[in-house]
């Protein structure tokens, strides 16, 4: 019995060391592979770990180019579809960065997998620099064709001025020669006013004993029944003896005023309100218009000349008296002499 438990004790002895060995064995191996396994996150970790700076490289890049789209778009309006798709591009990769981020990347399968989005952001960066460039190239035309109309139109606002100042060049002479026109024509008006009043002066003194010629205002009237038989437009002799007289005192007055003085001296015939229904003078107008013409002529006969006569009828429309009496009929058949200037 002692025996037995002897050789019992002894087999246990001789089975334990080799149980440790295995357990140190195995212990060794754990210890390996949890090594083997930390090494492989750490390297897993600093790889996602410069992914992540070069996705931080390419977002600042990205955010600048942005920046520099959004100054360029407030210059044109034109590159605001370009800028949106560079905005929408933008997006997409903020997208595409958020979920590298999300991930732990471990394997080759993975490791692939991050430098195959890497490259495809590459390329979307490449894209959107071309865009930007398009659009920054869109923009400088703009700017040279605003320059260039910038340019037209100060052109034309110099021309503007220059015509402006022109016109008020103009303007300022043409008031002087106006200015020293009215004086002229106002010296002539005072000139001639002294004229008149000595031919009416003169008519005066010939015509003194009739009572059926008189001045009204600056005309000299003779009645008709001095010069007319009625509804007729043939001087009656007492007529021709009045323009004879009227003549010499025009001939004379043609030799006293200035050359330079534009006169003239004007006839006008007048009748009363009555009709006249003739074969010769179907209305007033006719006969009166055909007796400023007949002393007209006469005149011109008598030696006046003809550029400074003029000859108006007005039948019954410019009446002296507004009265229907004979009297106030009678003032009103008439011819007036007014001296004018032209």
């Amino acid at each position: 019995m002692a025996r037995g438990s002897t050789r019992h004790g002894g087999d246990y002895g001789l089975f334990w060391p080799g149980y440790v060995d295995v357990l140190s064995t195995l212990l060794l191996v754990v210890t390996f592979l949890m090594s083997i396994f930390m090494l492989a996150q750490y390297f897993a970790s600093q790889e996602a770990s410069g992914k992540d700076t070069a996705l931080k490289k390419l977002t600042h890049q990205i955010t600048e180019l942005t920046n520099l789209l959004a100054l360029e778009k407030g210059k044109s309006k034109s590159s605001e579809d370009e800028l949106a798709a560079l905005q929408a591009s933008l997006s997409s990769l903020k997208e595409e960065n958020s979920k590298l981020s999300g991930f732990a990347l471990s394997g080759d399968e993975q490791k692939k997998a991050a430098e195959s989005r890497i490259s495809g952001l590459s390329a979307d960066l490449e894209n959107q620099k071309n865009i930007s460039n398009e659009a920054l190239a869109k923009v400088d035309i703009l700017n040279q064709q605003l320059l260039s109309l910038r340019r037209q139109i100060a052109a034309l606002n110099d021309a503007l001025e220059a015509s402006e100042k022109k016109d008020q060049a103009s303007q300022s002479r043409i008031k002087d020669l106006g200015a020293r026109l009215n004086a002229a024509l106002a010296r002539q008006v005072q000139e001639l006013q002294r004229y008149r009043s000595d031919f009416f002066g003169r008519l005066r003194e010939l015509l003194k004993n009739r009572k059926d010629i008189r001045v009204v205002g600056d005309r000299f009237v003779f009645e008709s029944e001095v010069l007319f038989a009625s509804g007729s437009d043939a001087l009656t002799p007492e007529g021709l003896a009045a323009m004879d007289q009227l003549a010499s005192a025009i001939v004379e007055l043609e030799r006293q005023i200035p050359k330079e003085i534009d006169w003239a001296l004007q006839v006008n015939g007048h009748t009363d309100i009555r009709p006249i229904a003739s074969p010769t003078f179907p209305s007033n107008w006719e006969l009166s218009t055909a007796r400023a013409i007949a002393v007209v002529r006469y005149l011109v006969r008598r030696g006046v000349s003809p550029q400074r006569l003029v000859a108006a009828g007005y039948g019954e429309f410019a009446p002296l008296e507004t009265g229907i009496d004979e009297a106030s009929l009678q003032r009103n058949r008439r011819i007036e002499l007014k001296l004018t200037n032209r």
